[in-house]
């Protein structure tokens, strides 16, 4: 998605953990045509998130465009055997901090003519050894859900998406053995979303 925004014209604000991963990033969209900001942090350390918006306040006074992508997936377990630990990254990343960032993020999107976010739907509630993730993607959804009640005569828009199934690396932990050949590249769905989006 952010590759398909930088080559659109877009300029990318990319977060994430991992610098190296960043970077690579940042040289598929200056190899597009696009430009970007790289922030590696944690989105669940709030200090960390709170600067990033002040510091993007500062900069450009908001955002047009919040895609909010990130997600860890637990093992695959029963849900008797969810691992302690799992269960607090999970609820961590997929629930605490899309509720930290919303209200930290809103005004940004305020700030913009049409602001509008992103979230990304996997609805596996309810399957077998799903439990952990299944139910924090759900929680997420529905906080995502409730926001967008609030901002639809208001805003910012949101809109919720539930993506084609793509080769991806989380996809791959969920399904090892499949045939991703059947799949929907990652390119050909970020281009069909963006168009959704207008």
């Amino acid at each position: 998605m952010a590759e398909a925004l930088g080559a659109a014209g877009w300029h990318v604000l990319a977060v994430a953990r991992t610098t190296g991963a960043l970077e690579e990033l940042d040289d598929r969209i200056r190899a597009a045509g696009g430009s970007a900001t790289l922030a590696p942090m944690d989105i669940t350390t709030d200090d960390a998130m709170r600067h990033l918006c002040r510091s993007v306040h500062d900069r450009w006074g908001g955002i047009d465009l919040w895609v909010h992508a990130a997600i860890h997936a637990p093992p695959l377990a029963p849900a008797g055997h969810i691992d302690p630990s799992e269960w607090e990254r999970t609820i961590a990343t997929n629930i605490r901090a899309p509720g930290m960032l919303i209200p930290m993020i809103e005004p940004l999107l305020r700030a913009a003519p049409d602001g509008h976010a992103l979230f990304f739907d996997d609805p596996r509630a309810g399957e077998k050894f799903f439990g952990a993730y299944g139910a924090a993607k759900a929680a997420q959804i529905a906080l995502a859900r409730s926001w967008q009640a609030e901002g639809a005569r208001i805003g910012p828009r949101v809109t919720i998406h539930t993506p084609a199934p793509m080769p991806t690396a989380l996809r791959a932990r969920f399904f090892p053995g499949e045939d991703r050949a059947a799949l929907t590249p990652c390119a050909d769905e970020a281009a069909r979303l963006l168009r959704a989006l207008g």
